[in-house]
């Protein structure tokens, strides 16, 4: 993706394939005017899939007790990705997240709640290299004029194991022949 590109593409979240440490600072209280957070980590692994249409991850964070699930998916017609996201400790997949990459950051909008509270969530994917990225997550009470930031999630990359490159769209592997023994 070019640094001006503003349609997201194939691909947009092939930086994420692979293995992961993760740090996590997490604020004690949403939107509740505090600052003090709370520091934990983590691993993840991601697999891509639909030659970079999408793509799975899975966070285990020992420290709390329980793992999460991301899945990515992308529109093509919309040019948007949606995310969506669950963990083990209520097994409900949450509402989802929808947005773009543009000028190499990625931004997630969707509609929540939080304690009851009508909120509105902004993930933002930023700082990406190949060893590295940053993800946060913001909640607005206030239709979008204000934002708190409540998670942010460093990730390092874990040396081993990493996904090939995708394979470009509408390309597949010649068939093999059939072979008796």
């Amino acid at each position: 993706m070019t640094s001006t590109e503003t349609h997201s593409s194939i691909g947009d979240f092939d930086f994420f394939a692979g293995s992961w440490d993760v740090r996590h600072r997490r604020l004690r209280q949403w939107l509740a005017g505090c600052d003090e957070w709370e520091e934990f980590g983590a691993t993840t692994e991601c697999w891509p899939l639909f030659g970079g249409a999408a793509n799975v991850d899975e966070l285990k964070v020992p420290e709390r007790g329980f793992t999460g699930l991301s899945l990515r998916l992308l529109d093509p017609g919309r040019g948007e990705w949606t995310i969506y996201w669950a963990n083990s400790r209520d097994g409900r997949l949450q509402p989802p997240v929808t947005g773009r990459f543009r000028d190499g950051v990625g931004l997630f909008y969707g509609d929540d709640t939080h304690e009851g509270r009508a909120v509105r969530v902004r993930y933002t994917w930023s700082g990406i290299t190949p060893a590295s990225a940053r993800w946060d997550q913001a909640f607005s009470a206030d239709q979008e004029q204000t934002w708190e930031v409540n998670w942010i999630m460093e990730f390092t990359r874990r040396p081993g194991r990493r996904w090939p490159r995708r394979r470009l769209a509408g390309r597949t592997p010649p068939p093999r022949p059939c072979t008796r023994p």
